[in-house]
């Protein structure tokens, strides 16, 4: 006689803590003055980390950091740090959106809808594409919007 074992997915409790590290590449910025692109005179590229606190399958928060690395004239630095608090809205086949807050360092501040996919989903890991829309305000400059496109490892 042999037993049947059933696979059934066992479920999710909740809540449940992941962390997540990405790079950001803007590729282009809009203001009053035009448009600017991320590959002219100036590169600027993020490097956002977080944790993921996922409160059921549909709803979590997010607590993201993300430095920026600018080189200009042949000279990199951190240009700025953005801390980037969010709400998680999860829906079927791992497509998410963020709404998230933006505090920078360099004094912008604004919000940021992200758009985002999971891409693959492994036991331990999974990768996932976003495509974040800063919009930003503050520190004596025009108002602008950016689009990019952001990679990520999630654990």
């Amino acid at each position: 006689m042999t037993a049947k074992i059933s696979h059934a997915q066992q479920p999710t409790n909740y809540p449940k803590v992941t962390g997540y590290f990405s790079v950001f590449n803007p590729v282009a910025t809009w203001n009053k003055d035009g448009v600017t692109s991320n590959f002219s005179d100036v590169y600027t590229i993020c490097f956002p980390f977080g944790v993921n606190i996922l409160k059921s399958d549909h709803f979590g928060v997010s607590f993201e950091v993300a430095p920026a690395i600018r080189t200009e004239k042949n000279i990199s630095k951190v240009n700025s740090v953005l801390f980037h608090p969010g709400a998680m809205f999860r829906f079927k086949h791992g497509f998410t959106f963020i709404g998230r807050m933006a505090f920078e360092t360099n004094g912008r501040f604004g919000f940021t809808p992200v758009f985002n996919q999971m891409i693959v989903k492994g036991k331990d890991a999974g990768f996932f594409v976003s495509v974040p829309l800063p919009v930003r305000f503050g520190n004596n400059q025009p108002a602008s919007v950016t689009t990019g496109l952001q990679l990520g490892v999630t654990f």
